[in-house]
């Protein structure tokens, strides 16, 4: 059985992935995507560090989890803005939508 104070964090952690999840189904332009990534790599790292927490005898091994996710994180939001800012630079605009009518 889960403790409360896990229960706590786990749907936290499900709220950030269902906003997350719900925000890339929904954005129309990359930045808004890019955030919602972010989201859902936020609720990733958020019950890695729960689990440590409430259920592993070893401290670190959450703790290197979410810093592998943080740091993966970091490396998708530099490609991600280079990659905006490439898109931005050949169509003037970063709504996908704009782009594939564009591309046609």
């Amino acid at each position: 059985m889960l403790s409360n104070g896990l229960q706590v964090y786990l749907i936290l952690a499900a709220l950030l992935l269902a906003a997350g999840v719900y925000g890339l189904v929904q954005k129309r332009s990359f930045i808004g995507m890019l955030i919602s990534i972010e989201l859902i790599l936020n609720g990733a790292g958020l019950n890695c560090m729960a689990f440590n927490r409430f259920c592993s005898p070893d401290p670190a091994i959450g703790q290197v989890l979410t810093l592998f996710i943080m740091g993966i994180a970091a490396a998708e939001a530099a490609i991600g803005v280079g990659f905006i800012l490439a898109v931005y630079k050949r169509f003037r605009t970063i709504d996908p939508t704009r782009i594939f009518i564009l591309k046609q």
